[in-house]
Order: C-alpha cells, then structure tokens, then sequence
C-alpha cells in the first residue's frame, strides 16, 4: 500500500509541472511589433483614469491600440499566450517596452522643462514691455499735449 502511494504521489507531483508551450500561432506578432504593442497597451490602460482634452474619463483606449497596429484582439491573444509560455522572451519583451517608456519620459520632461523655460520668459518678457508701456502712458499723461501741439505750430 505505501509502495502505491508514493508512486501515487510521485506521478502526481510529475504530471503538475507547468512547461506547457502553446504552439506557435500562424499570424504571430513579431517580437519588436510586441515590444511596441505592449508599451501602448502600458500608456492606453493607465490613461483610462486620466481626463481626456473633452474632460471625459473610464474610456477604453485599447481599440485605439489594436487600430494603430492594425490587429484584433484575438490575435493579440494569441501571440500573447505564446509569449507568455515563453516566459524569458516575454520578459525580455516586457523589459524592452518597460526601457523605452522610460526613455520616452525622460525625453518628455526634458521638453516640458524646455516649453516651461520658454514660456516663463515669455511672460517675463511681456512683463516688461508691459512696465515700460505703462512708464510711457504716465509720461504722456504728465505732459500737455495740447501746449505742446500750440509750441510746435
């Protein structure tokens, strides 16, 4: 009886392990393709809590994805699940999106701090020239413009 147990356990612990492959599918997305597909599906699934420029928010914006890639959500599926089966190469790919969303931010900081200098020394220069017409307007209110129209004639 312990001789069939443990042969018991011993095929059931076997029989549990997870190396299941999914079979390569035939419309397959291509790795870098992925790569790109995924760092949208990031920025689209976070946006979806963010009000858009109409003020509106909860809109879904992975249709957005799939039309951009020209795909359908089947086919993200299954090259999804195949990735995934392959857990080093979809790491690798989550990894590869995770660095370029990260590139993509430094470089969007690194503008915005760039537009804000520009508009803070706009505005500066506004102020200025505002100053300096408002010294203009109070010379010209302290003078009289009419004795001077009569001196000139």
């Amino acid at each position: 009886m312990k001789k069939i147990s443990t042969l018991f356990i011993v095929i059931l612990l076997v029989s549990c392990t997870s190396n299941t492959i999914f079979k390569k599918p035939k419309d397959l997305i291509p790795q870098d393709t992925m790569s790109l597909l995924l760092q949208e599906m990031m920025i689209a699934s976070s946006a979806k809590f963010i009000n858009n420029k109409h003020n509106q928010k909860d809109i879904n914006y992975m249709s957005f994805v799939y039309d951009k890639f020209k795909i359908d959500s089947t086919r993200f599926m299954a090259s999804n699940f195949y990735y995934m089966s392959k857990i080093d190469l979809y790491q690798k790919l989550l990894d590869s999106a995770k660095s370029d969303l990260e590139k993509r931010s430094v470089f969007f900081k690194k503008q915005k701090k760039v537009l804000d200098s520009i508009r803070k020394d706009s505005i500066e220069n506004i102020l200025k020239i505002q100053v300096k017409l408002d010294s203009l307007e109070n010379v010209t209110d302290s003078l009289d413009i009419d004795s001077l129209l009569d001196s000139i004639k």
